[in-house]
C-alpha cells in the first residue's frame, strides 16, 4: 500500500465532500446530493486495492468512490454544478458522476439496482477472458433486495468475477439496519450461495485495502464470486435536507471518535510511518487543490448543456439497415430462430439471455436448437428476470450484444427497472460515455387461453420512454427483418412477439434482407380508407377487409416508439379517414399515440375510428376471452361506418 497516496486520497474525499457541503448551504447546487463523510476508509482501502482494469458500480454515495478512482476534480465539481464541464456534462449530477476513463460505470439512484449491472460486467469480462473483476458496491438498506439474492445466486452458479461490496454504515435512510434487517451478520448470508465472505473493520483503511486485495485474488484465481461486509458510519444525514432525528447525538459522537482518517493518521504516525508534518502537508495541498478545482468549476458554472445536445444524447439515430434479398417459406417462430442464428453466426459479441432456452429450446420454442449450434453463446439463466435484464444492461456496456428472452410479456413488469431506469437512459445519464445495444424478446396477447397474468400486451407499459425502441411485427417476413436490424442497433430495442402468430407461415428474408427500425411498412395504394395497426391485429384487420382491400391503404406500423410520424400523416393527408387496430384496450396505447399524429394532418372528427379489446383483462375460456379480444366484426363495423 501507498501510505502517502491513500492519505492524500482520504483527505481529498473528504475535503471535497466539505466543500459540496458548503456549496449547498449557498444554494449553489440544484436537487440533491448525498454525503459519505466517514466513509472514505471503505472508497480508498478498496479503490486502492483493485486494479486500473477491474470496473466498479457505486451507490448513490458515490463521490468518495470517484476521488479513489482518479476523477478529476474540476470535473467532478462541474456535475455537482451542473455545466458542461462535468464528468456527464452535467446531467448526472451527484448521484450519477460515471467516469469510463477509470472504469467507473456510475451509480444508480434505485437502491440495489447497481447490483445486477455489476453482475453483467463480470459475465462480460469473463467472456472476453479478460483478468479483471467487477465491483457490486451497496449499502445495508439494499441488502433486502431481491435482486442481490438474485445475483449472488447466479453469479454462484455461474462462476463470475464479482466482488460483493457492502457499506454497512447502519442505516438505509432513517431506518436503523437493526430494526430492518433479520441478522446482524449480513456476509454471513452468502454462506447460503456457496460464497465465500467476510467482515472488516470499514474505517480501518489497511484493513479494507487487505480484505478487498485478498478477495480480488481469490476472485481470479478461483473463479468465484466473494462478499465483504464493510461496517462504518456515515457522519451527516441521508440526503442535504436529513436533520438525522431518527439517531441520538450521543452515537453520533461515539462514531466520531471512530473517524477513518484520524484512526489513520494514529496508525501512521505510531508505526512511524510518517510525521505529522507531513501529514500536514498533504492536508494542506490537498485542501487547496480542492478550493482551486472549485473555485474553476464555479467560474464557469452557468455554460450548460442545450436542449439540442440533450436530444442527440437520448439515441445514436441509428436504424438499422435495409436491404431485400431472396425468400423462402417459414413460420414466425422459425424466422425468428433464422435471425437468431444468423446473428450468433455472424457477431461473436452475441450472447441469448435467459430462461429455459437450452434443451427445452424456449417456452414457445422460439431458440430451438441454438444452444447446441453455438455453445458457449446461450445462458441459460434461474427465475430471475429483474436481474438477468440488468446484466444485459451491464454487458452490453462492456462490448457484448446481448438479446434477453423473456417467456411471458407480463414478466416485463419485474423487467421493468433494468429496461426503464438504466437501458433507455445509460447513454443519455454518462453524456455518451456507455451505450446499451441490447435486444429484449418477450412474446405477448391473447388468443391462446394462457390467461389474466400470461396475455398482457404489455408493450403500451413502455411507450414514449425516451431512449427505447419498441417493435412488434406482424408477419414472419418482418419479424426476421427487423429482429436483425434490431441486432445492428446501438440502443436498447424492444421486441414484442405475439404468441398466436408464431405457428403462422409465410414468406422469410434471407441473410441480406433487414428492414430498418421506426419505419412503418404500406401495403396497398387504396384511396378509400386508410387502415392502420399492428402485431396480429394487423393481421386480422387484413383479412376482416379484404373484400375493400382495393379501396383500402394498410399500414403496418411495426415500430411503435418512436412511431413513423411521417408516413401516418402523409396517408391521412390523402385519404382523410383511418380506423386504428389494435389488442390493447385504449386507454394510454398504441392507437391513442396514433391518433395524436393523425390530428396534426387533418380533421380527425368522424374521420377516425378505433377497434381495441374491451377495457378488462383477458380470461382464460376460449368463449369469454373471445368476447373481450378486438375481433374481425369490429374491425368491420369501425370501417364500415366511415365508409357510409
Amino acid at each position: 500500500m501507498d501510505y502517502p497516496a491513500v492519505l492524500s486520497l482520504m483527505y481529498r474525499s473528504r475535503f471535497f465532500e466539505e466543500k459540496v457541503e458548503e456549496a449547498g448551504k449557498q444554494n449553489l447546487i440544484h436537487g440533491t446530493y448525498h454525503l459519505s463523510i466517514g466513509q472514505e476508509a471503505c472508497h480508498i482501502g478498496l479503490t486502492s486495492a483493485i486494479s486500473a482494469d477491474d470496473w466498479i458500480v457505486p451507490t448513490h454515495r458515490c463521490h468518495g468512490y470517484n476521488i479513489g478512482r482518479g476523477s478529476d476534480l474540476f470535473r467532478m465539481f462541474s456535475e455537482m454544478l451542473g455545466s458542461r464541464h462535468g464528468l456527464c456534462m452535467g446531467i448526472g449530477g451527484s448521484m450519477h458522476m460515471t467516469d469510463a476513463s477509470t472504469s467507473n460505470f456510475g451509480s444508480s439512484a434505485v437502491v440495489g439496482s447497481g447490483i445486477s449491472l455489476a453482475g453483467g460486467i463480470a459475465y462480460a469480462l469473463k467472456e472476453q477472458d479478460k483478468n479483471a473483476i467487477a465491483v457490486a458496491i451497496f449499502g445495508d438498506g439494499a441488502s433486502s433486495r431481491g435482486t442481490l439474492h438474485e445475483m449472488m445466486n447466479m453469479a454462484s452458479v455461474f462462476g463470475l468475477p464479482l466482488l460483493f461490496f457492502l457499506e454497512n454504515n447502519h442505516y438505509g435512510m432513517s431506518a436503523s439496519s437493526d430494526r430492518m434487517i433479520s441478522t446482524d451478520r449480513i456476509w454471513k448470508r452468502a454462506e447460503g450461495y456457496s460464497m465465500k465472505s467476510i467482515s472488516v473493520d470499514g474505517n480501518d483503511v489497511v484493513a479494507v485495502h487487505d480484505a478487498v486485495a485478498s478477495a480480488r485474488e481469490y476472485i481470479l484465481s478461483e473463479g468465484k464470486p466473494f462478499f465483504i461486509e464493510a461496517d462504518t458510519y456515515r457522519m451527516r444525514g441521508h440526503s442535504k435536507s436529513d436533520k438525522c432525528i431518527y439517531r441520538t447525538r450521543e452515537e453520533e459522537t461515539e462514531w466520531k471518535h471512530k473517524d477513518p482518517i484520524d484512526y489513520f493518521i494514529s496508525f501512521l504516525t505510531s508505526s512511524s510511518i510518517m510525521d505529522q508534518q507531513k501529514i500536514n502537508e498533504i492536508a494542506e495541498r490537498e485542501r487547496s487543490a480542492i478550493d482551486t478545482a472549485f473555485s474553476r468549476a464555479l467560474s464557469l458554472k452557468d455554460d450548460v448543456i442545450t436542449l439540442p445536445e440533450m436530444e442527440n444524447l437520448v439515441v445514436s439515430g441509428k436504424t438499422g439497415r435495409y436491404s431485400i434479398g431472396g425468400t423462402h417459406e417459414g413460420s414466425y417462430r422459425e424466422a425468428l430462430r433464422e435471425a437468431l442464428d444468423e446473428v450468433l453466426s455472424s457477431d461473436p459479441s452475441a450472447r441469448i439471455i435467459g430462461e429455459d432456452i437450452g434443451v427445452y429450446g424456449g417456452c414457445f420454442g422460439v431458440t430451438g436448437d441454438l444452444h447446441s449450434k453455438h455453445p458457449g453463446k446461450l445462458l441459460e439463466t434461474p427465475v430471475s428476470e429483474e436481474t438477468f435484464s440488468g446484466m444485459a444492461v451491464g454487458a452490453a456496456a462492456m462490448g457484448l450484444h446481448p438479446c434477453v428472452e423473456v417467456m411471458y410479456g407480463d414478466f416485463s413488469t419485474l423487467a421493468s427497472d433494468a429496461l426503464i431506469n438504466h437501458a433507455s437512459k445509460l447513454r443519455f445519464m454518462t453524456a455518451g460515455q456507455l451505450v446499451c445495444p441490447m435486444v429484449y424478446r418477450t412474446p405477448v396477447g391473447g388468443g391462446t387461453g394462457h390467461g389474466p397474468q400470461h396475455t398482457q400486451s404489455l408493450e403500451t407499459m413502455f411507450l414514449g420512454i425516451p431512449g427505447l425502441y419498441v417493435v412488434a411485427p406482424s408477419d414472419p417476413f418482418s419479424a426476421k427483418a427487423l429482429l436483425k436490424s434490431a441486432f445492428l442497433m446501438d440502443d436498447p430495442v424492444l421486441f414484442f412477439e405475439h404468441k398466436a402468430l408464431y405457428g403462422d407461415s409465410g414468406e422469410i428474408g434471407d441473410e441480406d434482407t433487414y428492414l430498418p427500425i421506426g419505419k412503418a411498412i404500406v401495403h396497398g395504394n387504396g384511396s378509400s380508407l386508410l387502415a392502420i395497426g399492428y402485431s396480429r391485429a394487423f393481421r386480422i384487420m387484413m383479412d376482416a377487409l379484404s373484400d375493400i382491400s382495393g379501396e383500402t391503404t394498410f399500414i403496418d406500423l411495426a415500430t411503435l416508439y418512436p412511431l413513423d410520424e411521417e408516413t401516418l400523416e402523409r396517408e391521412f393527408s390523402r385519404i382523410g379517414r383511418a380506423v386504428i387496430v389494435q389488442e390493447p384496450s385504449v386507454g394510454g396505447s398504441v392507437a391513442e399515440s396514433v391518433l395524436r399524429v393523425l390530428a396534426k394532418a387533418g380533421e380527425v372528427h368522424n374521420r377516425v375510428e378505433i377497434a381495441a379489446s374491451h377495457q378488462t383483462p383477458l380470461p382464460s375460456s376460449r368463449i369469454p376471452e373471445s368476447a373481450v379480444l378486438v375481433s374481425a366484426d369490429m374491425i368491420r363495423d369501425a370501417a364500415f361506418r366511415l365508409l357510409g
